[in-house]
């Protein structure tokens, strides 16, 4: 539910540190006060994260009125995240670029964080059974079980995602991860589409970062795409010399899907940029601030969210919208 209760709680003494980061408690959601819950990224002119900001120095807007901010904190909290990755034909020069880079997000990862990976082609799987807070384990899955070249099943993965955060508590994140267009290789009617994971991501507040490689820096050891033309993986093909006719640019959803549910996308042209990118992500989400505001009514429709930084040169990113889901 995008409407809940949300309840601050102190600081414990068994809160952890990493490279001079606090985990502290998440807010908890307890009967009582209904609170939306607003998770939100500050950045000044030059892009750099702003972690030191106060209460006072935000406005929340519900459908344009402002409102009294019940909860906030700059600590660093924890999360629950789904790193999705793309292994269509297209990546396979660039899988051991991908699996380097997504390393880095995990090694960054916080004990009280907690993460499953999960790898689209011919299907969607996610790994392993349960969240895990074990590194070990989560890099051995990145060595080990992700799938083989087909096509770009891309919302079905990032609906995927979604379902394996639903029972989690607090701030659910999916990372996803493409260098193309969505494009499942089987037409199904259970197929996903763009509209379908947005309005999930708004109901279920879940945010989606997303990463994005464009064709020009699909460069393996074998050329462009790595070599694999022809169309090699199916009907209509799915390798780097089977994207006829295709988007040289990854699926511009997936901006959207980041901008609506308050993530990040990054769009990169040089696979160089992809470790530092996927390190900038698990920075964001360790340094975003936790804001709540009690609705005045719960009419069951979407209202519209506006963070704003009371302060010049710097932006916020938050999620765009709700719904004032009536309390049962």
């Amino acid at each position: 539910m995008a409407v809940g209760t949300l309840l601050l709680l102190a600081a414990s003494p068994l809160s952890t540190s990493v490279a001079g980061q606090t985990a502290q408690p998440e807010p908890t959601f307890r009967s009582g006060t209904r609170t939306v819950p607003v998770y939100v990224t500050v950045t000044d002119a030059d892009a750099r994260l702003v972690p030191d900001l106060g209460r006072e120095d935000f406005t929340i807007l519900d459908n344009g009125k402002p409102q009294a901010i019940a909860v906030f904190s700059s600590e660093t909290q924890p999360i629950s995240v789904v790193m999705m990755l793309d292994r269509s034909g297209s990546m396979v020069g660039n899988f051991r670029l991908v699996q380097q880079a997504a390393e880095q997000f995990v090694t960054k990862l916080l004990p009280a964080d907690l993460a499953r990976i999960g790898s689209f082609s011919n299907r969607v799987q996610v790994d392993p059974r349960t969240f895990t807070n074990s590194q070990e384990q989560l890099l051995t899955i990145l060595h080990q079980d992700l799938q083989e070249p087909g096509p770009t099943p891309l919302w079905n993965a990032v609906s995927v995602g979604m379902t394996a955060l639903l029972h989690q508590n607090g701030r659910r994140v999916v990372l996803a991860f493409s260098d193309g267009m969505d494009r499942p290789g089987i037409d199904r009617p259970t197929n996903m589409k763009l509209g379908d994971v947005v309005e999930r991501a708004r109901e279920e507040n879940v945010m989606v970062y997303a990463i994005g490689l464009a064709s020009a820096a699909r460069m393996g050891p074998m050329g462009r795409g790595g070599g694999y033309g022809g169309g090699g993986y199916g009907p209509g093909g799915y390798g780097g010399g089977g994207r006829s006719g295709m988007s040289d640019k990854p699926d511009p959803g997936l901006a959207k899907l980041a901008a609506e549910s308050g993530g990040g996308y990054f769009e990169l042209d040089d696979t160089a940029d992809l470790s530092a990118t996927f390190a900038r992500v698990a920075e964001e989400l360790h340094r975003q601030y936790a804001l709540g505001f009690t609705p005045e009514k719960l009419d069951g429709k979407t209202h519209k969210l506006e963070v704003r930084v009371n302060r010049p040169g710097m932006a916020a990113r938050a999620r765009r919208s709700y719904v004032a889901t009536p309390g049962r």
